[in-house]
């Protein structure tokens, strides 16, 4: 059989890895048709799991001791492929981190963030491709900036402490230094978060609650965010706290906007061409992708449905494979999607599922491979 499937899935969020997922689909479609060549390419939109599917597609892994979102010390992941780095900040500033998953929402920062991409441009990096996603700060990308060189100060002229609620103490800030720190290197924002910094739909209001903030500090670290804004106006004549994705990461997204001159890209659809997607399509017969919960977030540009516009471009079919699925057929119609299987449709028991996430995966993958591939071949048959 000369064509092959492409097996592109995001993780299942608190059971598999994208990776995992990859290799459990594949085991599934090998037990009914063993000849089918099988390319796995796990994909991310810039979240948890970004550099894992850097790795994936080829990206050498590396390592560095950072500050983790309260200052203690993480070993961080980043990947590099010729001049490229790809920068996770889930893998440094994330929940994730977090020690013993305590939140710390007033004082958590996204220091070790830039300390990542200052290993990265250490490295020899010209372009840092930095993934934002499950972050435990609300500082507007304050401490990821100090880490490369950035003062960020207070009326008597000291440095801020990390977190979002200092930023309420804002004077000035001084930039002299960071193009050393940068070296001449480029950042792009890969991001599926397209909210503005302040507001309603902002940072602090939307996201701030998930990291542990309490209504009282919420509105603290929006007021922290408003100064931050107020002062990159005044001293660097920025105005992009309204940009879309400029509340990405409890506002890293601004600090890469406002103080790197990054460029903010859609997550998936920038991390496909990186990881160079489009070349595993050509000739291929299936695509199977998915996340853990396939849901209305899913159509705002989380990977699963760029996978699908993507593959829709190319003519290829694709499924879904999910945890649970919470589309109308027609939406999963619209977004481009031939079909989707989800764990529930086997063991209705959510917990169950998050347990057994890997079996089950397989058996639907087995499902996939009889209704979407076809019966196997009896043994001695011609393809």
């Amino acid at each position: 059989m000369s064509s092959h499937v492409v097996i592109a899935p995001d993780k299942f969020k608190g059971s598999l890895t994208a990776p995992q997922v990859a290799a459990h689909v594949a085991a599934g479609l090998r037990r009914v048709h063993p000849e089918m060549h099988l390319t796995a390419l796990p994909v991310a939109d810039g979240g948890d799991g970004t550099v894992d599917a850097a790795v994936a597609a080829g990206f050498t892994r590396r390592q560095a001791v950072v500050s983790g979102p309260t200052g203690e010390p993480v070993t961080a992941s980043y990947a590099v492929r010729d001049e490229t780095a790809v920068v996770e900040l889930a893998e440094a500033s994330g929940l994730r981190v977090l020690p013993r998953g305590v939140h710390a929402p007033l004082i958590a920062s996204s220091r070790g963030t830039g300390e990542l991409i200052a290993a990265a441009v250490a490295d020899g990096a010209r372009r840092v491709v930095l993934g934002l996603g499950g972050s435990a700060c609300t500082d507007g990308g304050a401490g990821m900036v100090a880490a490369l060189g950035v003062r960020l100060l207070d009326s008597h002229g000291r440095d801020l402490p990390p977190g979002g609620a200092a930023l309420r103490d804002l004077d000035a800030v001084d930039t002299s230094a960071l193009a050393d720190h940068l070296r001449g290197a480029t950042v792009v924002v890969a991001s599926d978060v397209d909210s503005p910094l302040l507001g309603r739909d902002g940072a602090a209001r939307v996201f701030a609650p998930q990291k542990g903030a309490d209504p009282d500090q919420v509105e603290i670290l929006e007021a922290g965010l408003a100064r931050l804004d107020a002062i990159v106006r005044r001293d660097l004549g920025m105005v992009v706290a309204g940009h879309l994705g400029a509340g990405a990461a409890g506002g890293v997204g601004f600090g890469a906007l406002a103080f790197l001159s990054a460029r903010i890209e859609p997550g998936i659809a920038y991390l496909l061409d990186l990881l160079g997607f489009a070349a595993h399509l050509e000739g291929a017969r299936l695509v199977v992708t998915g996340e853990g919960s396939l849901d209305a977030q899913s159509l705002r540009g989380k990977a699963p449905v760029g996978v699908a516009r993507a593959a829709g471009r190319a003519g290829v079919p694709v499924v879904a494979v999910s945890g649970r699925r919470a589309l109308t057929d027609e939406e999963l119609r619209d977004a481009g999607f031939a079909g989707s299987y989800a764990l529930t449709d086997l063991e209705p028991d959510p917990a169950r599922c998050m347990a057994e996430a890997g079996p089950l995966l397989e058996r639907l993958a087995e499902e996939i491979a009889r209704t979407r591939l076809g019966e196997p071949l009896s043994p001695g048959a011609t393809p």
